[in-house]
């Protein structure tokens, strides 16, 4: 990706982003995957930090468009979040930035739904610049998914074991 579309993504994300958490949420380069949302105050444990937005979609579509995802990019930037069963939303489509939250095998995240909306609530308190992660739990039977995350329990995947 060309710098100045890397910026420009990166720009566009931070002013979607600081209108809808009261945390000064910010959107940086992270260590585990190209862009992370990093905490710009201190978050208190168990609180609501930001809704998971997007396009909601039917099974049907999520798949055809996770086969896209794994076909143009080798399934590096799915932003497909399960609301139930049937339903998910898509956050790669008017997604409000909390697609760009990483994946964690030691999370400080927890996706959550509440009410039919997908909530991310703080597992403890999360201290002022340190990077959001949540447990992304992809299938276990599904594509093999290597973690980055560098935690010290990492499994080695972003698929459920």
């Amino acid at each position: 990706m060309a710098k100045s579309t890397f910026r420009k993504l990166m720009h566009d994300a931070q002013e979607r982003i600081v209108r809808v958490s009261p945390f000064r949420l910010q959107v940086r380069r992270s260590g585990v995957h190209r862009l992370g949302v990093f905490a710009g105050k201190q978050i208190p444990a168990r609180t609501r930090v930001i809704e998971y937005t997007g396009e909601k979609i039917s099974r049907r579509e999520t798949r055809r468009r996770f086969m896209e995802i794994v076909k143009k990019h080798n399934g590096r930037f799915n932003y497909l979040a399960e609301l139930n069963s049937y339903w998910a939303i898509d956050g790669a489509v008017g997604g409000c930035g909390a697609e760009l939250i990483n994946h964690s095998c030691q999370p400080n995240l927890r996706l959550r739904t509440q009410r039919g909306r997908l909530w991310l609530i703080s597992l403890r308190r999360i201290r002022r610049g340190e990077e959001l992660a949540y447990d992304y739990k992809f299938p276990r039977d599904g594509i093999h998914s290597p973690c980055h995350c560098g935690s010290a329990n990492c499994r080695g995947t972003i698929n459920v074991l």
